[in-house]
C-alpha cells in the first residue's frame, strides 16, 4: 500500500470569482467529521488529510477511529513480495500507531496485516476497549505482544492470528484465560502441502517455519477457551487426540474449519465431535500435488492417487 501522496492541498478550488471554494476550510469541525465519516480509511489518508490544517485535525477526530480496517485493501489486491519487506512493515506499524493515538482509547477493532510487535505493544497499552483483533501474515508478531494483549485487552471477542508463525500455544493459553468473551479464533496456517502457491511472494524461510505443534495448540484451545463458538485451524498438524481435546473443552462450538488437516480421518472427526450435535464442520479437502517437484517431495500421495484415482481426496 502506498500511503505517500503528492496532493499538497494548495490548488485553487474556486471557479471564476465565486467564493464557494473558500467555504470548505470554514466548515465547522462537527460538519467536517460528519463528511469524513462517509469515507473509507484509505480515502481519508490519501486526500483530506492534505487539504489544510483544519481538515487534518478533523481527520484525527477520535470518532473516526473506533475501527482500523485495512482488510478491504488487502482483499482487493494480489499478495505482493513488497508486503513482506521491513519497509512495508514499518509503514503498517506507523499507520496503526497513529490511529491508536487519534482514537483516544476508543479503538474497538484492528484488522490489518504485516504489522509487528512494535505497534501491537503500543496498541495494547492504549486500547482497553479492543474487541476485534485480526493480524494475519505478521512474521514479526510474537508471544511478547500477545501477552500484553491478553492482559490489557480483556474484552476481546474475535482473534485472527492466521499465518503468524512466531505466536505459540503459550499465547493461546494467556488469551483464553484472560479474555472470557472470546467467541471467534482463526489460527490458519499456509498450505504446506503445496507451497508453490506462495512461491515468489512469501519468503522461503518463513514458509519453512510452519508451526509443528498442532496438538499443543489444540490443547491450549480446548483447555482455556470454553466459550469459543467459531474456530478455524486450516492446515494444522493436530492429531485425533488434539481434535478430541478441542471438542471436549469447547462445548459451545458451532463452526470448525479443518481444511487441510491431513492427520485426521473421517472416523477421527466423527468420534471427536459426537457430543457436539449442532457443530458444522468443514472437513479436510486435501489436494494431491501433481508436479514433478511436489511428487518427489510428497511421494506418499501416490498411494492415495492409486487407491482413489482422483486429484482431490475428500474425507
Amino acid at each position: 500500500m502506498d500511503m505517500d501522496n503528492n496532493n499538497e492541498g494548495g490548488g485553487n478550488t474556486q471557479s471564476g470569482s465565486g467564493s464557494s471554494g473558500s467555504e470548505w476550510p470554514d466548515l465547522t469541525h462537527e460538519c467536517l467529521t460528519n463528511i469524513l465519516s462517509r469515507l473509507t480509511l484509505e480515502e481519508r489518508w490519501l486526500g483530506p488529510m492534505f487539504v489544510c490544517k483544519s481538515w487534518l485535525q478533523a481527520c484525527k477526530d477520535p470518532s473516526l477511529h473506533t475501527v482500523f480496517d485495512l482488510n478491504p485493501h488487502f482483499d482487493s489486491t494480489i499478495d505482493s513480495p513488497r508486503y513482506w519487506t521491513p519497509d512495508f512493515e514499518r509503514k503498517m506499524d506507523s499507520m496503526l500507531q497513529s490511529v491508536v493515538v487519534w482514537s483516544d482509547a476508543s479503538l474497538t477493532a484492528i484488522d490489518t496485516r504485516h504489522c509487528s510487535d512494535r505497534s501491537l505493544l503500543f496498541a495494547a497499552q492504549r486500547c482497553p476497549n479492543l474487541e476485534v483483533l485480526s493480524i494475519k501474515s505478521c512474521p514479526n508478531v510474537t508471544d511478547a505482544s500477545m501477552a500484553k494483549i491478553a492482559f490489557r485487552c480483556t474484552k476481546l471477542r474475535e482473534l485472527d492470528i492466521s499465518y503468524c508463525y512466531e505466536i505459540s500455544h503459550e499465547s493461546l493459553v494467556l488469551i483464553g484465560r484472560n479474555c472470557p468473551n472470546l467467541k471467534v479464533l482463526k489460527r490458519n496456517l499456509m498450505n504446506w502441502l503445496d507451497p508453490s502457491q506462495h512461491a515468489g511472494v512469501v519468503p522461503n524461510e518463513y514458509l519453512n517455519a510452519c508451526p509443528q505443534d498442532g496438538d499443543s495448540e489444540a490443547a491450549a484451545i480446548g483447555k482455556s477457551m470454553p466459550y469459543l463458538e467459531h474456530l478455524e485451524i486450516q492446515f494444522s498438524k493436530l492429531s485425533a487426540r488434539g481434535l478430541s481435546l478441542i471438542c471436549e473443552g469447547c462445548v459451545n462450538l458451532k463452526y470448525l474449519d479443518l481444511s487441510g488437516c491431513t492427520n485426521l480421518t473421517s472416523r477421527d472427526i466423527a468420534n471427536a465431535s459426537s457430543n457436539l450435535k449442532a457443530l458444522e464442520i468443514k472437513k479436510p479437502n486435501i489436494y494431491i500435488p501433481r508436479s514433478v517437484y511436489l511428487t518427489e517431495r510428497y511421494g506418499h500421495w501416490r498411494l492415495y492417487d492409486e487407491r482413489f484415482q482422483t486429484d482431490v481426496f475428500r474425507i
